[in-house]
């Protein structure tokens, strides 16, 4: 059973083994709350999921060391699962679906644990790390359906009490739900006032699906770059815990998340990957009941696949309106570039690419048009400068 004292308990066993990362006040977050970030992108393995396994490992008697741990994960699970095997002199062997970002494999083999890829989803990699399991007799250690798991996920909870504890409402990322299940249930127990709320990805939003049906549900598939929560169907323990102690759970797009993680970088100087990037998104785009309170946002992992950082921040960019693509319909006839640079340069934004086309067969034979890539402030900024445009006599095209 999930205890207060064994949540205790995990916390004395991690002191001098996990990092108590900080709670930052980040006031450029949101205009209408208080907002603080629980720094969990900077754990030990660049994420949260160490203190679950470590814990769960600390439990473990002599001969199940000695048979060794498995696991499955799609990275962040399998950092901490590997690094507590190497300070505990235990062999892991880490189930990873071939999908898994290179980064977190690599991160992984680094720290002693022998890889098995396995083609397809996570929950592939899942079946195949129990028919491993039974073959062997090593003990299977959940990423988050597990009540030592949970209880290491938990101490987040005390180290927030501690850091602060007049906050009104925490936001949590939600995959399995094994964070959001620990965090809610120290919270409920310690200070009931405290709002618990988690976020899932729109594209894999099963602990939502499960709440709303009442039972636990499984999707057909899960669709998000934010690989770390794209779960299917959530754990028996937290659904239980989390219909009983969290205030509400609601979605967040891909483009939110890239937006999220494009502030983070730019405002705080704090890399997020997808899954820890969500909580910020419902705080960045009002999706919950915050005003006029404090907040913390739990920022769960950092371990971003580089490969894609750059379409996220591109997609970040545009969801902020910092950055657009125009059409515009123009005669063609000299004077007609300069004068439209001359009219988005006076309204201060920045041309980063031209490209001038023919008309189609539905425009006047002397009609071309125009498409323009531009950076610019905000969404208020592109406005302004769409409007300057219509007023000198331009037409812009809607291309969606």
């Amino acid at each position: 059973m999930l205890t207060l004292d064994k949540i205790y308990q995990a916390a004395h066993v991690l002191k001098g083994v996990i990092r108590k990362t900080d709670l930052i006040y980040a006031p450029n977050m949101s205009e209408f709350c208080d907002v603080y970030l629980k720094t969990e992108n900077l754990q030990v393995t660049g994420s949260f999921k160490v203190r679950g396994a470590y814990f769960k490992m600390s439990r473990l008697t002599k001969e199940e060391r000695e048979k060794g741990v498995i696991a499955c994960s799609a990275g962040n699970h399998a950092q901490g699962i590997a690094l507590a095997a190497q300070k505990n002199g235990i062999k892991s062997t880490i189930f990873l679906p071939s999908t898994a970002p290179i980064s977190k494999i690599e991160a992984t083999k680094k720290y002693g644990a022998e890889i098995k890829l396995v083609d397809n989803t996570y929950d592939d990699a899942y079946k195949a790390s129990l028919v491993y399991q039974k073959e062997t007799g090593g003990t299977f250690i959940h990423p988050f359906d597990d009540d030592d798991v949970i209880a290491g996920q938990a101490t987040i909870a005390l180290e927030l009490m501690e850091q602060n504890p007049d906050l009104d409402a925490i936001v949590v990322p939600v995959g399995g739900g094994g964070l959001i299940s620990g965090i809610a249930y120290a919270i409920k127990s310690l200070n009931p006032r405290c709002k618990v709320y988690g976020v899932e990805a729109a594209g894999a939003p099963s602990m939502i699906d499960s709440i709303r049906q009442k039972k636990r549900s499984t999707l057909n598939s899960v669709s998000t770059f934010a690989d770390g929560i794209a779960v299917k169907c959530p754990g028996e323990l937290t659904f239980d815990l989390c219909s009983k102690y969290v205030d509400d759970i609601i979605s967040v797009s891909e483009d939110e998340i890239a937006a999220a993680i494009l502030r983070l970088m730019e405002q705080q100087k704090i890399v997020a990957e997808g899954a820890g990037a969500v909580s910020v998104a419902a705080v960045l785009f009002n999706k919950l009941p915050l005003q006029g309170k404090k907040v913390c946002a739990v920022v769960s992992g950092g371990n971003i696949d580089v490969n894609i950082l750059s379409k996220v921040i591109h997609r970040g960019l545009l969801k902020a309106g910092r950055r657009t693509d125009l059409t515009i319909e123009l005669l063609d006839k000299p004077g007609q570039l300069k004068d439209v640079s001359t009219i988005i340069a006076n309204m201060g934004a920045n041309v980063t690419r031209v490209n001038h086309n023919l008309s189609g067969e539905n425009t006047d034979i002397n009609d071309c048009c125009l498409d323009i890539s531009l950076e610019t402030r905000n969404h208020e900024h592109l406005e302004e400068i769409k409007q300057a445009l219509k007023s000198a006599g331009y037409k812009i095209i809607d291309r969606k």
